[in-house]
């Protein structure tokens, strides 16, 4: 298995292929603590967190370090990953340079992937050629050279991103309510654990929780509160299912102090008791 790699003063980049030879390890748990960026062409299937792709043509993936990531089935041409840690590239320090945290990564809707349109296959492609190349060279500058070539790789999807999945929703709005949403998502992400109500994201925007649930009314977006829900929602599938704490535990990790009321959100959002949820999941995923 090929594997180019960065590896000084704690910052860490990689890239390898996405083939029979790899996607055993990238399905482990030995890239679950990177950001990863996934390059793959038609035939893949695979499934983040709870929601399974396929891809029909060139389509990246954004993968946070929270997501759980499983390759099911490889295209006829190998795919490409890139992997990084924060201390190479912090998305949320730098987000004046690539605005791509609540878009592309750390998504409220969970939209993790972008299609590449045939136009711009070839430039992503050349990114990608490119960070090879500066991996094989082993110059003094690679650091730096690779970060550039990231930071292009992740403005063009963005822009990509936008253009597919906020038609119809913001693509005709002004830029700010574009930021808007961006906040509020970088805002949920960081506080869901603790903060569970429209009111108190209202207060760190500074603004009524009214105003804001009309806001998100007038951009033709799901309500604040279903938003908030969701996150929680997931979070706690995620540890029913990849950890061993019982319903109670994950109600007070996520911030309840009465596992009941917790107990009865999760049945309300999915139709199932927490502990049906976790038999279920983990029946289907035995018979596979």
């Amino acid at each position: 298995m090929k594997r180019n790699i960065f590896d000084e003063n704690l910052k860490t980049i990689g890239m390898l292929n996405v083939d029979l030879q790899s996607i055993e390890v990238i399905n482990s748990e030995a890239y679950k603590s990177y950001i990863k960026v996934l390059y793959l062409n038609e035939g893949f299937e695979l499934k983040v967190d709870f929601n399974v792709y396929s891809t029909i043509g060139p389509t990246l993936f954004f993968i946070s370090p929270n997501q759980v990531l499983n390759i099911e089935k490889l295209g006829q041409k190998p795919g490409r990953l890139i992997f990084y840690n924060r201390d190479f590239y912090c998305i949320q320090l730098h987000d004046e340079e690539v605005a791509c945290d609540g878009l592309l990564f750390n998504n409220i809707n969970n939209m993790p992937m972008t299609i590449i349109p045939g136009q711009d296959a070839t430039f992503i492609e050349y990114l990608f050629s490119r960070m090879e190349d500066e991996f094989e060279l082993e110059d003094g500058s690679l650091e730096e050279m690779i970060r550039t070539y990231l930071k292009q790789l992740l403005i063009k999807s963005t822009r990509l991103w936008k253009l597919q999945h906020l038609e119809g929703v913001m693509a005709a709005k002004p830029n700010n309510d574009l930021e808007f949403f961006r906040k509020f998502t970088q805002l949920v992400e960081a506080n869901f654990k603790q903060k569970h109500h429209v009111a108190d994201y209202a207060d760190l925007l500074l603004m009524a929780p009214k105003t804001l649930t009309h806001r998100f009314k007038r951009l033709n977006l799901p309500q604040p509160n279903e938003i908030i829900k969701n996150r929680i929602i997931l979070e706690a599938k995620r540890l029913l299912v990849h950890t061993n704490r019982t319903a109670k535990e994950i109600a007070y990790a996520l911030g309840y102090e009465d596992p009941a009321y917790f107990s009865r959100l999760f049945f309300i959002k999915t139709g199932e008791p927490p502990s049906g949820f976790r038999s279920k999941y983990l029946n289907v995923k035995e018979r596979n």
